[in-house]
């Protein structure tokens, strides 16, 4: 049995949680993750931990392991209010118990983002220890709503409740041994190779702060050690934690790399970049392609950093062409956009 304040239920061991589930068990956390496959439960049980089925909807089954757990780390979607009222349920009747809990939640930068159809580079700049500004975001702005529930949450259920919203930016990168991908980068890449050219919305002008996954990992962990050790008041003054790497890249500058290596792997046959229709956005985002890859979101992670967190893996335009296009490039099938949540409006 893990030592108290050490057992975690983990939501989501997708493409961020696997990573972060591999370095809880590292470090001598006791995590049961929720998960909906029989065969990546047994995966996941090799690795050392444990398992109970089930899917997001599922709010009994979150309510119940969150009551049983000191720790809870949301890192399955950014937009499904169900789930994380599960959670708050669950971290209330602990609460009543007087029963300590953390709880991290995933959101995204898409919180920031505007509607410049990649048409500008923005010049807004949003750090995480601006409260003022970040208070005065919209209700309206992607994944605000869910945001809200926490953050009406932590100070009602505050000093037996430490909650914090990770909030990342343009997540890249891949561990070699899972081989899990992202969602932007690899879905422009994937257009490129059906429609015969490397495209980018508007002038591909509009920006966003870039983060690697196992540094946005490791993000997660600084954050859990410092949520373990600070006051209650402390916390709630921080509900936002950015983790971007001091980078930032123009939507188009990624697509000029994707021309020019699908090119030399001869599945386009020109490098050149071409502005995408509005007609076939539905091979993208559909709707939410403009808000997905052609806004400005520009953040800052000064509070990780004030942690001594710090970035570690290779840039994003090397990632993609080194690691992240070659695994693209042998994937069959027909490829009709990305059909997950990914931006949300209220």
């Amino acid at each position: 049995m893990a030592p108290s304040g050490k057992n975690v239920f983990l939501i989501g061991p997708g493409f961020i949680g696997r990573e972060v589930l591999d370095l809880l068990l590292a470090e001598g956390y006791s995590v049961t993750t929720l998960t909906r496959r029989e065969s990546y439960a047994k995966e996941l049980e090799q690795s050392g931990a444990k398992t109970v089925a089930g899917n997001l909807d599922d709010s009994g089954i979150i309510t119940q392991h969150t009551i049983a757990s000191d720790i809870v780390i949301h890192t399955a979607t950014a937009d499904h209010l169900p789930s994380v009222q599960a959670v708050i349920e669950g971290v209330d009747r602990r609460a009543r118990d007087n029963k300590k809990t953390i709880f991290i939640h995933t959101s995204g930068t898409s919180l920031l983002s505007d509607d410049s159809k990649g048409q500008y580079k923005g010049d807004k700049i949003f750090p995480d220890d601006d409260q003022d500004t970040l208070d005065a975001l919209p209700d309206s702005a992607s994944h605000r709503m869910i945001d809200l529930a926490i953050l009406q949450a932590r100070h009602r259920l505050s000093p037996n409740a430490k909650m914090a919203i990770m909030t990342p930016p343009l997540i890249y990168g891949v561990n070699p041994k899972y081989k899990r991908l992202s969602i932007q980068l690899p879905t422009l890449t994937r257009f490129a190779i059906k429609h015969g050219y490397a495209g980018h919305v508007g002038k591909g002008a509009s920006v966003w702060s870039v983060i690697h996954v196992l540094d946005l990992a490791r993000g997660y962990i600084a954050l859990l050690h410092w949520l373990e050790k600070a006051s209650a008041d402390e916390v709630l003054k921080t509900p936002y934690i950015f983790c971007e790497n001091g980078s930032e890249i123009a939507w188009r500058e990624p697509v000029v790399a994707i021309g020019k290596a699908l090119h030399a792997a001869g599945r386009i046959q020109s490098p050149e970049t071409k502005e995408i229709p509005e007609t076939d956005f539905v091979d993208l985002f559909d709707k939410g392609t403009a808000w997905v890859v052609a806004s400005n979101s520009r953040s800052r992670a000064r509070k990780l950093r004030e942690l001594g967190w710090e970035p570690k893996e290779k840039g994003v335009l090397e990632s993609l062409v080194e690691d992240e296009i070659p695994i693209i490039l042998k994937e069959t099938g027909q490829f009709n956009g990305y059909k997950g949540p990914v931006v949300s409006t209220t």
